[in-house]
């Protein structure tokens, strides 16, 4: 076991195959070199085939950062060089290996120019090219939306997707949400040509390039909240840019004591207008209350019509004076 202080030199090391660089994205794989330091120590496990940082942890590659308190690169001989692999040193303890798996501990925060995660703790496997985040604060930024959830959260930057798992909400920069027990976001790269966005209060900069939200599908306990609507249903499918839900499967429209029921229904989160919509052989149902006239409402008269004046009481009976 070789411990070593401060070490940024490691990064020459833990290659693995170069490639154009991806700095929009949560991608790993992507970039030259792994670059690890950190303030307490890099220690150099030679059974395990790990190396460990302990205290502000941080790798980053290709203009992708990870920092954690504590961060494990485990690493093995990389296979199908067509030159021998350079010998170890002491500067260069690993030199020949490739990183197959990163694992974050404590404060996670992985961030790009446009995105950023985290969580407790974090293993990304660049086999796999998949990082899965758990533990308090899940949480996944993009300049449009925030996603979260309770129990994991998992990026695949190559498939351009991220599935947030127990209590999953995604909320918009406006601050709408869609909420379910599964979420399932796609990706897509924004046309560079693309005005600048405003940035949401605390989150991250808005910008013509990296990523955006194209759709959403929710799954389980789906729940959508508009200013006077609660619509709920077992599965939804979401598009940020035209703000429209479809959701399907014992959906219900509630407004106040009014509810609408039916198994398919149209949310415009813009607007915030709900519409069923009836299937073959299928009637859409509602449970309507009625209303007490409201006090306001009594007191106007009906247009056209004269209001009724109060009727006078009667003068008392005028007596006359015996004679």
């Amino acid at each position: 076991m070789i411990r070593v202080p401060r070490l940024t030199a490691l990064a020459a090391a833990l290659l693995l195959a170069a490639g154009p660089a991806a700095a929009q994205s949560l991608d790993l794989n992507q970039g030259g070199p792994i670059e690890i330091t950190a303030s307490d120590g890099i220690e150099w496990r030679q059974a395990e085939q790990a190396v460990i940082a302990r205290g502000e942890a941080r790798a980053a590659r290709g203009g992708v950062t990870v920092d954690a308190d504590r961060l494990i690169a485990r690493y093995r001989p990389r296979g199908g060089a067509a030159q021998p692999a350079p010998q170890a040193s002491a500067t260069n303890p690993v030199a020949g290996s490739e990183i197959w798996r990163l694992e974050a501990e404590g404060r996670v925060r992985i961030a790009s120019q446009t995105e950023r995660a985290t969580g407790e703790r974090a293993v990304y496997d660049l086999d796999q090219a998949v990082m899965v985040l758990s533990g308090q604060g899940l949480a996944l930024e993009t300049p449009d939306q925030r996603i979260t959830a309770r129990d994991s959260l998992e990026y695949w930057p190559q498939r351009r997707m991220a599935v947030a798992r127990g209590g999953a909400v995604v909320t918009t920069t406006d601050n709408r949400r869609i909420a379910a027990d599964t979420l399932v976001a796609y990706f897509t790269e924004a046309p560079q040509a693309e005005a600048p966005r405003p940035a949401r209060p605390g989150g991250l900069p808005g910008g013509g390039e990296g990523s955006r939200v194209e759709r959403v599908e929710a799954f389980g306990g789906v729940e959508i909240r508009t200013a006077e609507e609660v619509v709920r249903g077992d599965r939804a499918a979401y598009s940020p840019q035209t703000g429209l839900a479809q959701m399907t499967g014992g959906v219900r429209i509630t407004r106040g004591e009014n509810q609408l029921n039916g198994q398919e229904a149209i949310v415009d989160l813009r607007s915030g207008i709900s519409r069923l919509v009836s299937a073959p052989g299928q009637r859409v149902q509602g449970l309507i209350l009625p209303q007490s006239q409201q006090p306001t409402e009594a007191a106007v008269p009906a247009p056209g019509r004269p209001q009724p004046q109060p009727r006078q009481p009667l003068p008392p009976a005028r007596q006359e004076a015996p004679r």
